[in-house]
């Protein structure tokens, strides 16, 4: 158990390298990596789903009560930046009807499962950074939905209802299930917690690999559009996210988490539903996985960045008090 705690331990930590070492693989080797078949892509992220869920406990939720301005605001900054966001940079590009589908999926989901982790190498505050996932991921049956009819239902056909229903299935009911073993077996959890990284890494990493596998020979021409668009999305919501903290009035902690919790996405979630809902456009599932290895990447640099930021105002904060006294 020791040793896959260990092997668990090293997936976490270095996610980035391996998401992005399976997309190249997938690129380069299409046929051997297409034994992971786009089908599965619901079932991997249930998975992936079913280990959050084990993660939380009622405290996680006590965050909307203690610092409601701070959660209503990361809610708030999610379901409106990111969407508004994805929608500009589909206009901006004129990406073509399929690709844009999948970046406004992209940018209507809730907040990523490795975001808590980022908030936690940023110094930030991670009861608020898992109380705002937790919320976002509970709305995201009835928001992401509506978001992605209100910004790409001029171009393609959205099934609200079907969508609803998908989000349930793959997100919710993992999630209640694995809140429910965490909350009845506290302790065969906490044992299993160990390991959890890892089943997150192998999950996210396989629909990486079907997804990429599948549209290679699409996405080596359209792969570099993708990429500056997907990039572009990510670091805008790093920026904005912690400018709105800044604007109001939020603690500094809370402007890092703010930050991080609305640039990285459930882009699991943007490629499922795009390989369920818009099977009949393949390329859609594309910016989900590419936001998958790229907010990982962008993700662990910018805690970084973030990490030194907190520790040069933390020593600045006490020559201060020092000074005053």
């Amino acid at each position: 158990m020791k040793t896959l705690a260990k092997i668990s331990d090293f997936a976490g930590k270095y996610m980035a390298i391996i998401a992005l070492a399976v997309a190249m693989i997938a690129l380069v080797f299409p046929a051997v990596s297409a034994v992971v078949k786009t089908s599965y892509v619901n079932i991997l992220l249930g998975v992936v789903m079913f280990g959050m869920g084990m993660t939380l406990k009622l405290a996680d939720f006590k965050v909307v009560f203690t610092k409601p301005k701070a959660v209503i605001v990361g809610i708030l900054a999610q379901f409106v930046i990111m969407p508004v966001l994805a929608f500009l940079l589909t206009m901006v590009f004129q990406l073509p009807p399929e690709l844009a589908v999948g970046v406004i999926l992209v940018g209507s989901c809730p907040g990523g499962t490795s975001s808590n982790v980022m908030t936690y190498l940023a110094k930030g505050d991670v009861a608020l950074s898992v109380g705002m996932t937790a919320c976002t991921t509970i709305m995201a049956p009835i928001v992401t939905p509506l978001l992605v009819l209100l910004f790409a239902g001029q171009t393609v056909d959205v099934n609200v209802v079907d969508m609803f229903l998908s989000i349930v299935q793959v997100v919710l009911v993992p999630i209640a299930l694995g809140f429910l073993i965490n909350y009845f077996f506290e302790k065969a959890a906490r044992a299993a917690s160990a390991v959890l990284p890892l089943v997150s890494v192998v999950g996210i990493s396989l629909i990486i690999m079907a997804v990429v596998a599948a549209n290679q020979a699409k996405l080596l021409t359209v792969g570099p559009l993708v990429i500056a668009v997907v990039m572009l999305h990510n670091l805008l919501g790093y920026a904005l996210g912690y400018l709105t903290g800044r604007a109001l009035r939020l603690s500094k902690a809370q402007m890092r988490t703010l930050s991080i919790e609305v640039g990285m996405q459930n882009s699991g979630l943007a490629t499922s539903l795009a390989t369920v809902h818009f099977a009949a456009m393949p390329l859609a599932a594309v910016p989900g996985a590419v936001f998958s290895v790229w907010h990982n990447i962008s993700g662990a640099a910018y805690a970084n960045i973030l990490a030194r930021s907190a520790g040069k105002d933390a020593v600045e904060a006490d020559e201060v008090e020092q000074a005053a006294a």
